[in-house]
C-alpha cells in the first residue's frame, strides 16, 4: 500500500495528504504529529477508514508509531 504524507488541517480529509509512494517517508523524532499514513489508494488520494481514523488516533494519544501510522516533532 502507498504511504501518504500529512500536510495539515482535518485528518480524516483525503485532500490533506499527498501520496509519496510505497516507501515511507523520513518522519523524525520526537513522535508528537501526524506525519503520514499508510492506506489503500483512490486515484493518488488514500482511502480513510473509521478503523483508520482510530489507528491515528491511537498514535497521536500514545505518541507511538504504529503499521499505517508514523509521527514526526
Amino acid at each position: 500500500m502507498p504511504w501518504y504524507k500529512y500536510n495539515g488541517g482535518d485528518i480524516g480529509n483525503p485532500n490533506n495528504y499527498t501520496n509519496v509512494g510505497n516507501t515511507p517517508p523520513s518522519c523524525p523524532n520526537p513522535n508528537i504529529r501526524l506525519c503520514a499514513i499508510q492506506a489503500a489508494d483512490n486515484m493518488g488520494q488514500p482511502i480513510i477508514t473509521a478503523a483508520l481514523i482510530m489507528e491515528i488516533s491511537n498514535a497521536l494519544n500514545n505518541r507511538v508509531e504504529t503499521t499505517n501510522v508514523l509521527l514526526c516533532p
